[in-house]
């Protein structure tokens, strides 16, 4: 079966940055539904007309993929609004930020906690793989037709390349200075 519009495909990969540092691994094939909410349009329309087995490369641009990384997604919070036990590397949902947190921060955003300091501690509300190109080695493993279920929810289940944060806008404009 040739992959189309509302067909699920099982894919493995190997994910890389254009400096060939592997960032992820993927031996045991996940189901992604084409056409859903699943994937980048980019992958999508280079798995349209593939079979089982077909194997291709792809570079996925920045703006093809997690987006350009924003600095008006950084935020510095005071240390004292959130538990002691605080990491770098966790994460937060917007919904969840303390009260007195920055009132332009996103609700709808995840932030990761990316420094901590005496006083003060970052949280940043981009994808970890934004601004940076992708070079994507997929293999799709099966096709099959879409569930009623999977074509009315937009997904397979998974949706790794769609694991971004909910809001699509910082707060302020987009013009450059």
């Amino acid at each position: 079966m040739k992959i189309k519009q509302q067909s699920v495909v099982a894919l493995t990969w190997i994910l890389k940055d254009t400096l060939g540092e592997e960032l992820d691994v993927l031996d045991d094939s996940v189901e992604f539904l084409v056409g859903g909410d699943d994937l980048f349009e980019v992958i999508e329309e280079a798995l349209l007309g593939l079979e089982a087995g077909a194997e291709l490369e792809l570079q996925i641009e920045p703006e093809q993929g997690f987006g350009d990384f924003n600095d008006r997604l950084l935020f510095l919070e005071l240390r004292s609004r959130f538990p002691a036990e605080i990491e770098v590397g966790m994460t937060i949902e917007g919904t969840s930020l303390p009260e007195g947190c920055n009132p332009e921060a996103p609700r709808d955003a995840m932030y990761m906690v990316s420094e901590i300091y005496p006083e003060h501690l970052v949280l940043d509300g981009n994808h970890p793989l934004s601004g940076i190109a992708l070079r994507l080695n997929l293999k799709v493993e099966s096709v099959r037709e879409a569930t009623e279920v999977e074509i009315g929810r937009g997904s397979a289940g998974t949706g790794f390349f769609k694991v971004q944060a909910l809001h699509t806008h910082a707060p302020g404009n987009d013009t450059l200075h």
